[in-house]
């Protein structure tokens, strides 16, 4: 039986690292990477720690098999993460329904991943669902980016509930990429 629950100590953060190392993009072939999605931050175990402390990410459990996670970021921490600089300071200019996101309570989403064997049960979206009932109260949206090559991820995303505000070409990786956001002041 999966549940979803906060990331809760440090084993779990290393299962986190070893199933986004299974996932990069620079450790997939193009098959897979077209056909099943991919991540394309590293992070590291200190890293974790630190967002984990602010806001700790929610993850999808199999007994004690890591079946997915979903990483939790405040903007505080923006500068962790430097090829998450150019999405943050995007979002400083930019409204979202005549919200100015530089105002407004948003949680950026770090990533979020379903190990292969667990993929098509509907985790992902549990992930997601057990995110918004952590954060929701504290946080009006939850905004990430998706690299446009990752059809996968922005399919997934949008059936959840997040919307495309911008798709912009980044100076760092010559990318193109998509900030959705999932408005959380509605529900």
């Amino acid at each position: 039986m999966i549940t979803y629950q906060p990331v809760s100590n440090d084993s779990e953060l290393k299962q986190i690292l070893a199933l986004q190392q299974q996932n990069l993009a620079v450790n997939l072939s193009d098959e897979q990477i077209q056909t099943q999605g991919f991540v394309t931050v590293v992070h590291n175990l200190p890293l974790l720690q630190k967002m984990h402390l602010q806001a700790p990410s929610i993850i999808a459990k199999d007994e004690d098999t890591l079946a997915g996670y979903c990483l939790a970021m405040t903007k505080e921490l923006k500068a962790d993460v430097p090829v998450l600089v150019p999405m943050f300071d995007t979002l400083e200019t930019l409204n979202f329904q005549d919200v100015p996101l530089k105002e407004a309570a948003y949680i950026a989403v770090g990533q979020v991943c379903v190990a292969a064997a667990y993929r098509g049960k509907g985790i992902f979206e549990g992930m997601y669902q057990a995110y918004k009932k952590e954060y929701s109260r504290q946080y009006s949206f939850a905004i990430t980016e998706i690299a446009h090559r990752n059809k996968r991820s922005l399919q997934a995303h949008t059936k959840v509930g997040f919307q495309i505000l911008l798709a912009y070409l980044s100076p760092d990786d010559n990318q193109i990429w998509e900030i959705v956001v999932w408005d959380w002041r509605q529900d």
